[in-house]
């Protein structure tokens, strides 16, 4: 049984896969896949962009956050340990710590070295939904994260963000 959400969802995915080739310029920058726009951009570009998508207002944390733990899972340990790493600097400078966090967020450990996909997951939800700013400033530096997103509505974002680069020169 399909839903009016479900059917908007999947027009959506419709679109981006036709996508209309012809309206992009001749001289644009060819990111081949979201690997080479992670690597060609600039850190301000991919904040940018990011901080355009990924926000609670347009994707609800609650249908961000089984996201953020499927694709946490998937990237490397060394990876998640600097993701982890990078939101507790960003926190820090907000005047919350790292143990205050592991107690509010039932975390295992507040070590990033030591933190499992699930610790990281849950710290990525707070952030998200909480400060979507730093959010925005981790994922900047660490695009492997956005990479492995794959809900209808942030591939729909990750299309978005194509179709933006796509078309710049």
């Amino acid at each position: 049984m399909s839903n009016t959400s479900d059917d908007y969802k999947s027009q959506i995915m419709k679109d981006l896969a036709a996508g209309d080739k012809e309206t992009l310029p001749d001289d644009r920058e060819n990111y081949q896949d979201f690997d080479n726009f992670a690597q060609k951009s600039s850190r301000e570009e991919r904040r940018n962009v990011f901080s355009d998508i990924f926000n609670p207002d347009r994707i609800p944390s609650a249908q961000m956050e089984p996201e953020l733990q499927k694709a946490i899972a998937k990237i490397k340990p060394n990876e998640r340990d600097d993701v982890a790493r990078e939101f507790f600097s960003h926190l820090k400078k907000r005047g919350l710590s790292d143990r205050d966090l592991e107690k509010q967020l039932g975390l295992s450990t507040h070590n990033p070295n030591r933190m499992n996909a699930e610790d990281v997951s849950k710290l990525a939800g707070f952030v998200y939904h909480s400060h979507p700013d730093i959010f925005h400033e981790v994922l900047a530096d660490q695009p492997a994260l956005a990479k492995f997103l794959s809900n209808p509505l942030v591939g729909a974002a990750i299309g978005a963000i194509a179709a933006k680069w796509l078309g710049k020169k």
